[in-house]
């Protein structure tokens, strides 16, 4: 645990800072590296006998739904199409010995530039209006609520949440995560949002910390498909980066739709 602690808060202390300083240049500049690296853990655990061929074909590929997105939003939905057209031409073009082994690739490679092209989102929403706040938001909302249940689950945890894909997380760690969701979020949103009733930022909360322990439990169901304990090695203690920001994949979009539909709309 203290090798957890300890890891997570180097991470904090070089992260932080680069967002506060930083400004919008310091997501556009981070972001890009830390989704190829993901996109490197992801090959390494998807196509384990080939996976510098799928990386490959993954980094162009993500750079196309990654730039379309962020610098030509109203192609965002071409780029994409065209993208997974393109993948699907690639892998009927090299399908290999085993039909039913690329068929498989196909699924594979459409669900990890899907799930893996919602990091575009974080530096989507750091251009928003109150964009840092909304960072921040996003970051706490999946790391409180991956902090509560962790300790809460320690704790207090009985019942099994969903034991076939993560055999530790429990009800009463859920349930811990989504208490410290809402205080971290609400007390962020109190200080840098003033203008944002606490209710719905606790609302938010709530649909975020819901949806980053599926972000968790989506990367728990690939780890046991494909027979990998973790996604790599660079955090001690964490594993790889994919899996310290798999909730942050579900909960940035979450974050965004919010930002932009309910804070918008708001008289």
């Amino acid at each position: 645990m203290i090798v957890r602690v300890l890891a997570a808060l180097v991470g904090l202390a070089v992260l932080v800072p680069a967002l506060i300083f930083g400004g919008s240049l310091a997501v556009h500049l981070l972001v890009p590296p830390a989704l190829a690296l993901c996109c490197y853990e992801y090959a390494r655990m998807a196509f384990p006998d080939r996976w510098k061929v799928a990386l490959a074909w993954m980094f162009p590929a993500m750079g196309v739904i990654y730039g379309t997105a962020l610098y030509l939003p109203e192609l965002a939905w071409l780029g994409y199409g065209l993208t997974l057209v393109a993948t699907a031409v690639f892998v009927v073009l090299r399908p290999g010995p085993s039909l039913e082994l690329a068929f498989a690739w196909l699924g594979r490679y459409a669900f990890g530039m899907s799930w893996l092209g919602l990091l575009a989102f974080l530096p989507m929403i750091r251009d928003l209006p109150h964009g840092l706040a909304w960072v921040f938001i996003a970051l706490g909302a999946a790391w409180f609520a991956d902090t509560g249940a962790y300790f809460a689950g320690r704790l207090f945890g009985r019942r099994k949440l969903h034991e076939q894909l993560s055999p530790k997380k429990t009800v009463e760690g859920f349930v811990g995560g989504l208490v410290t969701c809402v205080a971290g979020v609400m007390l962020i949103a109190h200080f840098f949002i003033p203008d944002l009733p606490l209710l719905e930022a606790a609302a938010l909360a709530l649909i975020a910390g819901t949806l980053g322990v599926l972000g968790d439990l989506a990367e728990s169901l690939v780890k046991r498909a494909t027979g990998v304990k973790d996604a790599g090695s660079i955090m001690p203690g964490h594993g790889g980066l994919l899996d310290r920001i798999d909730s942050l994949l579900f909960v940035a979009p979450a974050v965004y739709g919010f930002a932009v539909i309910v804070v918008r709309s708001a008289p």
